[in-house]
This record gives C-alpha cells, structure tokens and sequence, in this order.
C-alpha cells in the first residue's frame, strides 16, 4: 500500500487552498455577524462551511496527502445534500426574513446519506477506503485483492450518488428561480433589473450556484470518477473571492468621508422643479385617497405609472425633496396607518400579524423592525402604552 505517494503540489492545488481558507473565514463571518438578517446569514454561513469542508477533501485528494490519512476518505461525502437546500433557504429567508421549524425538513436526505455513511462506510477497514480512494483519484494504480465484498445495500445507493447530488440541486435551482422571480414579479422589475439591491445580490447567489451545478454536469461527464473535481473546486474558490468582494464593497468603511463630499446624484436629471412640486402635490393626494401602499405588490415602477411619471424622475422626487428612499417612504406611511389600526377601538381584537398584512407586510418580523425603526417602540409596545 502505497502510503508514501508523492504529493501533488500545482497551481489547482494553491488555488484551491485559497479558496479553502477564505471560505471558512467567509462562514465565519455570516454565523457570528450581529448586523442585518440573522436567519438568511446564518444559512450563508452554513453553506460556506460545508462547501469549503467538501473542497478540503478535493484538496487532500488532488495532493495525493488522503493517501496519508486514508480513514478521511470521503469523509465529506454528505455535505454535498446541505448545499443545494442551504441555497435556497438562505434566498427565502434573505428576502421573508422569517424562519419556521418546517424548513427543516429540507435536510433530510443529508440526515439520512449520513446515517448511512456512519453505519456502513466509515467504520470500514482502510483496504476498502484505499481501493475506494484509487478508484476515484488513481484508477491507474493496482487494487488491494480480497477486499471486503459484502459491506450493505448502500452501495447500490452511493453507485448513483453523483446522479442524486445532480437531481437535487436542479430541483432546488428551478425553486429558487421561481421563488425570486416572484418577488421580482411584485416589484413589477424584470429579472435581471438592478432597481432592487436586495433582489439583486439573491439574484447573483443564485446565479452562483446555477454555475457550479452546470458545471458539476460537464465535469462529471467530461472526467471518469472523480478526476475532475479540481476544476470545480478552483470554480468554487473563484465564487468565494467574489462573495468576499461583494461584502467588502457593501462594507460602510467605504462610506467614511462622503458626507464631506457633494452628492450629484441626479446631475444630469432632466426633471424641473415644476414637474417635481407638481408631482409630490399628487402624490401626496393620491397616498391619501387611494392608499396604494396598503397592498403587498405595491413598488417605485406601480407608483410612478399612476403618477404618470419614470421610477427614475419619482425616485429623485423622493431622495431630493423628502430626503427618503421609495422603501422609507413607503413605510412611513404604512406604519402611519398601523398605528392608527393598533389605537382603533374597532380593532381592539385585531391581531398584530393580521394589522401587519392589512398594512402590506408579509412578514412580522419585517412590520416589527420598520415599526420600531419609525415609531420607537415595537406594535405591541405602542398599542398597550396607547391604550393604557
């Protein structure tokens, strides 16, 4: 047995390092972050680890170092079932902002692959994880004879374990897609618009993982085993340095010392200040008559067709004239009328969750921050204080 093969050190190798060690320190970063949405973060996290955890195996493997530590051989193996439902979860959550129990659910088959792994692979001799590691990674070496032929019917299962891997991440590419194109649909933006930053950032995740999955697909049928791996692996590293990037650029250090300087956002705007007094006086009576902001699909682009205006001209009314973003602006008066509903004695029996829908929030947890963000006080604080 072989223990002693020389190592494998090439620029895949380097690479994949890199990517390795900034994808924990990513995951990290996303589980302990005090700041934003901690449910999406958490999920982010999670997918990182497992996704850098699956990468240190490729790597032991590519350098030929598993030889030295046979018992790891794919130690990582089930981790590849969290990543397609991580994915997805961390969209849903990072747009709903809510959690349940029920999501839990989604890993199941990783539960399951694992249970299986512990019962009927890894307590495996090293012989059998030897010939299992050759078959993957060095098809041109001689195999241990008399190996242990009867190890359980989960064989059958891990023949196809490629294929089930591929099943499930397009099934949760299609859901993902379909759950962001929603919300897309409710802001009345098409799919790849930038309008909403949020949406976007989903949109470039998923776009992140819909890649690796295609490639996945081409490595696979392209390389025998598992010989391909490192490509994927140097694909993957490419994808953490960008979500780092992503953060970076998000980062408020950057912000430092613009206040100081003049904002000319709108310098070649060709909107006049005519049109804008004009606009914001039916605006102001349009908010008030017809309360658009009361439903769930209400959006800049839906406003600014009423008012007969572009999102572009009435998203500058908003910033120049109100000092407020369409979002902030359309809180204020959402929470205005929450707060109306919250001291109404004909609401008394209204629950918080339903004022929070009859307002146009879909998530408690969204009406709650907004609420406390504007009023100072959470909904049920407010309406016990009013109400004495």
């Amino acid at each position: 047995m072989p223990l002693n093969y020389p190592l494998h050190i090439d620029p895949f190798a380097i690479i994949i390092l890199l990517g390795v060690v900034q994808g924990y320190f990513l995951a990290v970063f996303f589980l302990f972050t005090p700041k934003g949405n901690k449910v999406a973060h958490r999920y982010l996290g999670f997918f990182l680890l497992a996704l850098s955890t699956c990468t240190v195996e490729v790597l032991l493997s590519y350098t030929n170092y598993m030889f030295k530590i046979l018992a790891w051989v794919d130690f990582a193996e089930p981790l590849n079932f969290v990543l397609a439902p991580l994915t997805y979860l961390y969209l849903r959550t990072f747009i709903s902002e809510r959690f349940s129990w029920k999501q839990l659910w989604h890993f199941g088959p990783f539960v399951f692959y694992l249970i299986c792994m512990c019962i009927y692979i890894y307590p495996l001799p090293d012989t059998f994880k030897y010939n299992s590691y050759l078959d993957a990674y060095h098809p041109e070496l001689p195999f241990i004879k008399n190996e242990i032929l009867s190890w359980g019917w989960f064989c059958k299962i891990r023949d196809y374990v490629n294929d089930l891997m591929f099943a499930q991440m397009v099934v949760y590419v299609i859901v993902g897609f379909i759950e962001l194109k929603k919300h897309f649909n409710k802001l009345d933006i098409t799919f790849f618009s930038k309008e909403n930053t949020s949406l976007s950032w989903c949109r470039t995740q998923w776009l992140s993982f819909a890649s690796i999955v295609l490639l996945f697909l081409i490595i696979k049928r392209t390389f025998p085993s598992d010989l391909g791996d490192h490509i994927l692996s140097a694909h993957i590293t490419f994808i953490i340095y960008v979500i780092s990037f992503s953060v970076i650029r998000q980062s408020d250090f950057f912000k430092l010392g613009e206040e100081a300087k003049p904002i000319k956002k709108y310098e070649n705007s060709t909107l006049t200040e005519e049109i804008q007094d004009q606009t914001l006086e039916r605006l102001k009576w349009l908010m008030q008559s017809e309360k658009p902001y009361l439903k769930e699909d209400f959006s800049l682009p839906s406003l600014a067709k009423k008012l007969g205006v572009s999102s572009h001209h009435l998203s500058q009314i908003l910033n120049e004239s109100l000092g407020q973003s369409f979002f902030d602006y359309a809180a204020q008066w959402r929470i205005a009328e929450a707060q109306r509903l919250l001291t109404s004695s004909e609401s008394n029996f209204i629950k918080i969750e339903e004022i929070a829908e009859m307002v146009g929030y879909n998530s408690k947890s969204a009406f709650n921050t907004a609420f406390k963000k504007i009023v100072g006080q959470t909904p049920s604080q407010y309406r016990k204080e009013e109400k004495g």
